[in-house]
């Protein structure tokens, strides 16, 4: 069975990207980092090329591909929060030191890598049965740059 593992390109920085990840989401841990055992394009001996690590129990690597990556919005790095308080401090890590705060709970990092930033009860509101509910908690989430949990469920709520 394959293993699938989501790899993140850096310019060179890619160990003090996973430490700082690491560092801020909880469940997260540096597994193995590979570094290079001579000169190479992108650095010299020693530097470090590929972090293999986890986020949040997710398996993910970091490469340093010696050339800046730009960052879409195809895909992102999702997180699901308990609170606000879960909410409100990952937001603020991500987006310290030259990240930015995007619209509907997207932000990208320093490093330019796409995250949302997403309080649990926003999804179970989304898919409420009551359609009036789902499309208040949808108007009040769409209106938001960071996620405000309390806020969107007084919308659902009416």
């Amino acid at each position: 069975m394959a293993k699938v593992t989501t790899c993140l390109w850096f310019d060179r920085d890619a160990e003090a990207a996973v430490r700082f990840y690491v560092s801020v989401v909880p469940d997260s841990a540096i597994g193995h980092v590979q570094r290079a055992p001579e000169a190479w394009p992108g650095g010299a001996a020693g530097d470090v090329i590929l972090i293999n690590f986890r986020l949040g129990g997710q398996s993910f690597q970091a490469l340093n591909g010696g050339t800046p990556a730009e960052y879409g919005t195809a895909a992102s790095i999702s997180v699901a929060c308990a609170d606000q308080a879960e909410v409100d401090r990952l937001w603020a890590a991500l987006t310290a030191d030259g990240g930015t705060e995007i619209m509907c709970g997207w932000l990208r990092d320093r490093w330019g890598i796409p995250w949302q930033i997403v309080p649990e009860v926003l999804p179970r509101l989304l898919a409420d049965p009551d359609p009036d509910v789902a499309a208040r908690a949808f108007a009040a989430m769409r209106d938001m740059v960071k996620l405000d949990a309390a806020a969107i469920g007084r919308a659902a709520a009416g």
